[in-house]
């Protein structure tokens, strides 16, 4: 009797800042949670540009950097129901001022061709998630996870890895293998504006450039990955 072939999983995986949003949320997040909901935090911003510029010299790197200015924005220890708050709200923002049309077009298509919808992102996942389920519809969200000392409470502190670059790869693959998919019978496609996306890139069997920055078009070029320019 011959094998009969199963049709492969279909995943679409998509990066969230600059690739379905125009500007990148990091920053939008810290300055919408200080104004609506820790409004004498402004006098604190004078310490986040310190610790930007930091960042540039190399002094303080980009993990880090991302855990000070959130303890900076949100204190030390934060709320869970309190943040869920904040999220929703910015979610809502977010989708009605910083959207791209066509990358939501794009997402919906997608859902018609029967993909699965992933968001991977170095964006903290607590309000990533928000973003992506509630607004955008994706099925799953992946990103940069705080530390939860207790069900109550988050702590500004990475747990585990910044989800970008290889690392982002990883957590990825770690989300198929919980999901019992196997690589081989999955088809992926990945979208994303950013180089430092080019492992995730290489190992979709798709690979689209939106947006792209120079080093990436110039990736792109030489890898044959389609280019899509979302305005």
């Amino acid at each position: 009797m011959a094998e009969t072939k199963t049709d492969p999983v279909r995943i679409a995986i998509y990066d969230m800042d600059k690739t379905i949003t125009k500007r990148p949320t990091y920053v939008p997040f810290l300055w919408f949670a200080i104004t609506r909901f820790r409004p004498w935090r402004v006098a604190l911003i004078p310490v986040m540009v310190v610790f930007g510029v930091g960042y540039f010299m190399k002094i303080v790197g980009r993990s880090r950097l991302k855990e000070l200015n959130l303890a900076l924005a949100l204190g030390r220890s934060i709320d869970q129901k309190k943040l869920s708050k904040i999220a929703d709200a910015f979610a809502r923002h977010t989708h009605a001022v910083n959207r791209l049309t066509e990358a939501e077009a794009q997402i919906n298509a997608d859902r018609d061709e029967g993909y699965q919808l992933v968001m991977a992102t170095a964006s903290f996942r607590f309000y990533a998630e928000t973003i992506g389920l509630e607004t955008f519809g994706f099925d799953t969200v992946i990103g940069t996870e705080c530390r939860e000392p207790n069900p109550q409470t988050l702590k500004p502190a990475i747990a585990g890895e910044n989800c970008y670059g290889s690392a982002k790869l990883k957590m990825v693959q770690d989300w198929l293998e919980r999901q019992g998919i196997a690589r081989e019978t999955a088809h992926i496609r990945f979208y994303s504006d950013h180089a430092s996306d080019e492992p995730c890139l290489a190992w979709a069997d798709e690979a689209f450039a939106v947006n792209p920055h120079a080093r990436l078009r110039s990736l792109a070029a030489k890898r044959g990955w389609p280019t899509l320019q979302w305005a």
